[in-house]
């Protein structure tokens, strides 16, 4: 189970390099800077509105039905895989609505993410 934990922060900061390596010599912002912006404001929809502002678990809401409390909550997206964190993003999951982001600004979110993860 360690190894599988390890293996995906592996993967995160080795996704988390390449896409700073991606900003041009004359960009004034990193990936990752952008990602940030990105996350906060995509198109006046921010991510940071359901999940928080380092992609944790947030409730989002709560209703009662039959005198019970119901939660509505926000999954943690900060530690997902890559190609799950795109699959959500471009076809929208449950109450999640899809987004019409390029595959820059998706990956740009991630590393975001990333870059925001607790080091081991």
């Amino acid at each position: 189970m360690c190894v599988i934990a390890c293996l995906q922060r592996l993967l995160g900061s080795l996704f988390l390099l390449v896409g700073t390596s991606l900003a041009t010599e004359n960009s004034f912002i990193t990936t990752a800077e952008y990602g940030k912006e990105l996350y906060n404001n995509p198109r006046n929809i921010s991510c940071a509105k359901c999940h928080g502002a380092l992609g944790t678990e947030q409730v989002i809401t709560g209703y009662t039905q039959d005198n019970q409390k119901h939660l509505i909550k926000a999954p943690p997206i900060n530690n997902l895989e890559f190609e799950a964190f795109k699959k959500a993003l471009t076809n929208g999951k449950s109450i999640m609505p899809r987004y019409n982001l390029t595959p820059d600004e998706i990956k740009a979110i991630y590393y975001y993410l990333a870059s925001t993860r607790e080091k081991p």
